[in-house]
């Protein structure tokens, strides 16, 4: 029998005086065990005690630059296909997400380029001008000084819909120089234990800085006594789950949410040449496999403009016929029985609408593990269940999407663009407005820039605190001053 695999990170906590649950997973038809921990509440206090000391005395003397050094030290390791971590992730993410081996693989090796040094110098400068106000006061263009804080304890809250997106947030907690505690999520306690392992091995004294746990959804004790010792909570997730974590924060903790989004890709027609077209499509088609539609940034619907040489229906035929090709190469994952009555319903009503207007279609059968509908008009935004389920719909003009996408604006994110470059600078305003926070190259979706703004907010200032010396302070200061009563003397 294959022995259990233990998820977690304790410092100073005896793992043989924890209880630890077990949570089952078959993924890719191989069953494996992980152990994850559960603290009772004087552990948990004690825990969060230890990190949080450990990260004013550890991080906290450490510059913003020897964090990012130490940072691309363990991305380096991580995109080493021979590296033991790396081997470790590519065995194990496929059993616990249920992601095929070839789309785990290909996904960790775009993503974690995004954590090398100079993207995250990029991704600092981009909300800190000068980085060093992480490290010590700096002058302040009003006069004075400033310094940025991060959070004596920043806990992390997290959601398993995609594999390494733990590492996002816990990288901007290092970088705020906080002691960082993590939720493991169910569905992957795996890749944030590899990770915390990693960092430790690349950087030991960081091993008492940074703590990984776990507690059933809907106990409220454990999420209680951790949170009333964080002065941050970072939650993601649907917004049931957002809701009840909200719930469960002390009223004094600052907490930030990150709910579900939706993305979505807008053609032009002069896009749709016999050449460019074709190439296009495939890209789109990439976006549309990546993690089965999970990712916030996912498409839903791509909306085509009529006119081009190739028709909309054409693009939809060419989508279905790259997505047959990508389940060859990258077999779906299987979803679970609520996934999969989601996709039955949405089948069902693109087959309605097929039966009621002819110039729609439902493209790819129900065993396939993708489906394209085609509507010949534009309508309301319509989001799929996921699992490769996606919308080809036709407009006249590029230009009426926003319209049709305002009334969601609480729910858009990204979407992949394809038009020339006087249009993308006329659509781009129209589609901020509506709601939508980052516009991408087709293809390039599920891979976001470092120092793009989640959600169009900022990563790393939405966590600190800004201390000020004024500059009547410094100058009352200066009055004081031995030279100053020397002066007047």
């Amino acid at each position: 029998m294959t022995q259990p695999w233990r998820a977690g990170h304790l410092p100073g906590i005896d793992p043989d005086a924890v209880r630890w649950h077990s949570l089952q997973f078959d993924g890719q038809g191989q069953g494996l065990t992980v152990q994850v921990p559960m603290l009772d509440e004087a552990q948990m206090l004690a825990l969060a005690q230890r990190v949080r000391l450990s990260a004013q005395t550890r991080l906290q003397a450490m510059t913003v630059s020897q964090i990012i050094a130490l940072l691309d030290v363990a991305t380096a390791r991580w995109l080493d296909a021979d590296d033991p971590v790396r081997r470790e992730a590519e065995r194990l993410l496929p059993l616990v997400s249920g992601f095929d081996a070839g789309m785990v693989r290909l996904g960790l090796g775009e993503y974690l380029q995004a954590f090398r040094a100079r993207a995250l110098q990029r991704f600092v400068a981009e909300d800190f001008p000068n980085p060093k106000v992480l490290d010590e006061f700096q002058p302040a263009v009003k006069g004075g000084a400033v310094r940025a804080w991060g959070p004596a304890l920043l806990v992390h809250h997290w959601a398993g819909n995609v594999p390494a997106l733990p590492m996002w947030s816990f990288v901007c907690g290092l970088l705020v120089k906080a002691g960082n505690i993590g939720k493991l999520p169910s569905a992957d306690p795996v890749f944030a234990t590899l990770m915390v392992r990693l960092l430790c091995e690349v950087h030991p004294p960081w091993a008492d800085c940074m703590a990984l746990v776990w507690w059933k959804g809907g106990d409220p004790a454990p999420a209680r006594t951790l949170f009333s010792q964080a002065e941050t909570v970072l939650a993601y997730g649907g917004n049931a789950a957002l809701r009840e974590v909200r719930d469960q924060v002390p009223i004094t903790t600052r907490y930030i949410g990150y709910g579900h989004k939706l993305g979505l890709a807008l053609i032009g027609r002069e896009a749709l040449d016999a050449q460019r077209g074709p190439a296009l499509v495939r890209l789109i088609a990439v976006d549309v496999m990546r993690w089965e539609q999970q990712g916030c940034y996912s498409p839903h619907v791509i909306h085509v403009e009529s006119g081009g040489a190739l028709t909309p229906r054409e693009v939809a035929q060419l989508l279905a016929a790259e997505l047959a090709n990508l389940a060859l190469r990258h077999p779906p994952r299987r979803p679970e029985l609520e996934e999969a009555a989601a996709i039955a319903a949405w089948r069902q009503a693109a087959e309605w609408q097929a039966l009621s207007d002819p110039d729609a279609a439902l493209l790819g059968d129900a065993a396939g593990g993708w489906s394209v509908s085609f509507v010949p008009r534009a309508g309301p935004l319509q989001p799929g269940p996921g699992y490769r389920c996606i919308t080809v719909q036709a407009v006249a003009s590029l230009e009426e999407v926003p319209a049709l996408l305002r009334p969601h604006a609480s729910f858009l994110q990204s979407a992949a663009l394809a038009t020339t470059p006087e249009r993308l600078q006329r659509l781009a305003p129209a589609l901020g407005e509506a709601g939508i926070t980052r516009l991408a190259a087709p293809g390039r979706l599920a891979q976001p820039e470092a120092g793009w703004h989640h959600d169009g907010r900022f990563n790393l200032s939405e966590l600190v605190r800004m201390v000020e010396i004024e500059q009547a302070c410094e100058q009352a200061a200066d009055r004081l001053a031995a030279y100053a009563q020397e002066g007047a003397a």
